[in-house]
């Protein structure tokens, strides 16, 4: 074989292993379905417990209107009941409560610009000395897990598809955006949970949190 063959061959390998190793990463990062096996569950009012201040009208920190849940919170508001010793929150509390199985929470989010120090989705119950499996947090723009893990670098002023998937069994949570894996992290324990969104004050929180979510639906994963 000629030099010139050779070369042709050697070009040729090497242009197929480029193109296989783009189209992985094209597959790898192409948005799923992740309710995909999933049975979505009968949702309406009567499973969303609104928490908010304790000592103000629903209408001043909730409003639904056009299919979407604006939630709203000031940095200088009470808790949610009187003998609670947690920071100001108004919260979609959904009442599906659950002990094992496989669970996911879908719903479509917006954070305004400004909006930070704040818990935008957990997954409550855990084992002590946790009180959450996950919290989803954004700080100045930035979505993290709690306050350790960035998942979306900016996520302000746009509406975003959230899904979060809990494996009780497995003790695993798995977290996509817009149909993009994000996060698989362990569980914590903890004997009972359920989902929340909304805005809940976290460390270092803005004088007023805003969060809005549409098309909410809770799901479970049947053999």
């Amino acid at each position: 074989m000629s030099n010139n063959s050779l070369t042709a061959v050697v070009v040729y390998w090497i242009l197929l292993f480029i193109i296989t190793c783009q189209a992985a990463v094209i597959v790898a990062w192409k948005p799923i379905d992740p309710t995909k096996g999933f049975i979505s569950l009968p949702l309406n009012h009567s499973n969303l417990e609104i928490q908010r201040p304790y000592d103000v009208p629903i209408n001043q920190r909730y409003s639904f209107r056009q299919g979407v849940h604006k939630l709203w919170v000031f940095k200088t508001d009470k808790p949610h009941t009187l003998t609670s010793r947690t920071n100001p929150r108004t919260e979609i509390r959904i009442r599906y409560d659950y002990s094992s199985g496989v669970w996911q929470f879908e719903g479509h989010g917006y954070v305004p610009s400004g909006t930070s120090g704040v818990c935008i989705m957990q997954v409550f119950g855990a084992s002590p000395p946790h009180a959450t499996t996950l919290m989803l947090r954004v700080y100045n723009g930035t979505l993290f897990y709690y306050r350790q893990t960035v998942l979306v670098p900016s996520i302000y002023d746009r509406w975003f598809r959230l899904n979060v998937i809990h494996d009780v069994d497995a003790s695993r949570v798995t977290v996509y955006i817009d149909g993009v894996l994000k996060l698989v992290v362990g569980g914590r324990g903890g004997t009972s949970h359920y989902y929340k969104c909304g805005v809940y004050a976290q460390d270092d929180d803005s004088y007023y949190m805003e969060s809005r979510w549409k098309g909410i639906k809770v799901l479970k994963k049947y053999d």
